[in-house]
């Protein structure tokens, strides 16, 4: 898109990274952090944003791997899962989440936002955007798929904010006990939801991976600018 680009924000601990940011046409709007999968910021993620920022919104995606490799693009093939595995391994999660929030103060500083920020993550970025929300730096948090989440429930009850999370059925990275494991630990949260999609895998919303599903990335996205437009 002509209004994307990317820009360099501080990390709080020294250093710059890079962020794509997508701006929506209107010029303003509410903000969202956008965190990527395994696989970078790349081309998909990048699309996502557009995406987002032509639903009004003014989306942020920062290099969650820029201190392992910065601006790192990877594919959706055997090579790419390999690499994309090796990074998320030697991601320092409490990090990540500090560079989230410095790319939120750097959104909630910049003339194009109008109103407040939400999270959006997918995969690894779902989990991350989960933490986030327990960091107490968003007004909202949506969560795609992300595994891991159930070993985090500790961090639940700080999350103040408005979740939703989105999860396939069929999704071998996240098992039903993990999906009732986070039901439950949010089930007394009065703006929170899990929802769940019938025969459909991990990564579901990719369109360049085999397992997305149009009719469940479909619904996913209708509820997550319903949830947005009603908590932003």
């Amino acid at each position: 898109m002509n209004n994307a680009r990317w820009v360099e924000i501080d990390s709080p601990d020294g250093g710059t990274f890079g962020a794509y940011l997508s701006l929506p046409p209107a010029g303003k709007g509410p903000g969202i952090v956008l965190v990527q999968e395994i696989f970078g910021v790349n081309e998909h993620i990048r699309a996502v944003a557009d995406q987002f920022a032509l639903d009004g919104f003014v989306v942020l995606a920062p290099d969650v791997f820029w201190r392992q490799q910065p601006r790192v693009e990877l594919g959706y093939d055997e090579a790419g899962f390999v690499r994309g595995r090796a990074l998320k391994s030697g991601l320092d999660f409490g990090q990540a989440v500090r560079d989230l929030s410095a790319a939120a103060s750097v959104l909630r500083g910049r003339p194009e936002l109008a109103g407040k920020v939400a999270s959006i993550g997918y995969c690894m970025g779902g989990l991350l955007s989960y933490l986030f929300a327990a960091s107490g730096r968003v007004d909202a948090a949506v969560c795609y798929y992300g595994a891991g989440i159930d070993a985090h429930l500790d961090q639940a009850e700080h999350i103040k904010c408005p979740m939703l999370f989105h999860v396939g059925e069929q999704d071998a990275l996240i098992s039903p006990a993990a999906v009732k494991a986070v039901s439950k630990a949010f089930a007394p949260k009065a703006d929170a939801w899990v929802q769940t999609y019938p025969g459909v895998d991990h990564g579901f919303n990719c369109w360049a991976r085999r397992m997305f599903n149009q009719a469940a990335a479909a619904l996913a996205r209708g509820r997550t600018l319903e949830f947005l437009s009603i908590y932003l």
